[in-house]
């Protein structure tokens, strides 16, 4: 690990110990010892994103922690993680993880669908193609548990609000994503092991990869697209989508449970 990952990761840290706080960039900054300038870029170097954006993330992710393991109202909730707005962190929230929070709560952090926006499904866009990879040491092991894994094409490096499409495999393996937008866009999966017969599947051991961006045109196919899977990082942007309901994804997708 270098001496700019090493400060990012001072600078992660502080922001995740102090989200009650109105921190700055430069107050992150000067965790990590260096200027807002030179800060920034390697914050941006080694997330994907600026120091910002990531910190707006992390808020909405310990949001969504609080949302539905502990009791406390709205109000507290967005008091404790950094927001002196009721009304904007519920704008924010929304945004980011498609759902408003009294919902989130509802659903205890599951999605019935992942949305993707509306549009003409007539009209012709790119391809996207490529394989989702398990991680070096990660071998092949069939389980009680499938692994829903989803894929989706994003507008920047963290996966929220509405992909602008999507697909959701059984396991990690090769995807095809047609109808795609012209624009170039960060192909961003995440993987949870989740079975059929259980009321609320299981988040631990979030994997998540990223590729790109990606150029996408019309008519035109993206081939070698791969993701790779690896448990997340304290540097990879949170995963602000709710977690996908395996119940669901089983009875509408015709996935099936790998067998012991």
């Amino acid at each position: 690990m270098n001496q700019n990952e090493l400060a990012v990761r001072r600078a992660i840290i502080t922001m995740r110990s102090s989200l009650g706080e109105p921190l700055t960039v430069e107050d992150i900054a000067r965790t990590a010892l260096f200027s807002k300038f030179h800060f920034t870029r390697i914050f941006e170097q080694v997330t994907g994103v600026s120091p910002g954006r990531f910190l707006s993330a992390v808020r909405i992710q310990e949001a969504k922690r609080l949302l539905i393991t502990t009791s406390l109202n709205v109000a507290e909730i967005s008091h404790r993680v950094g927001y002196t707005s009721v009304g904007t962190f519920s704008t924010r929230f929304s945004r980011s993880v498609g759902v408003c929070p009294s919902k989130y709560r509802r659903m205890r952090g599951y999605a019935g669908v992942v949305e993707e926006p509306g549009g003409d499904p007539r009209e012709p866009g790119g391809t996207v193609t490529g394989c989702v990879l398990r991680g070096p040491a990660e071998p092949y092991r069939r389980t009680r548990r499938s692994e829903l894994t989803f894929l989706g094409l994003f507008s920047d490096r963290i996966p929220a609000g509405r992909p602008a499409r999507c697909v959701v495999l059984a396991e990690p393996g090769q995807y095809r994503i047609d109808g795609v937008p012209e624009g170039r866009w960060h192909v961003l999966t995440h993987a949870v092991a989740a079975g059929p017969d259980e009321d609320h599947p299981a988040a631990e051991g979030l994997r998540v990869g990223a590729c790109g961006p990606v150029t996408v045109r019309r008519g035109c196919c993206v081939t070698g697209a791969d993701v790779r899977l690896n448990p997340a990082r304290l540097t990879d942007p949170p995963v602000l989508l709710p977690m996908l309901d395996a119940r669901w994804a089983i009875r509408r997708l015709g996935l099936q449970a790998a067998s012991a």
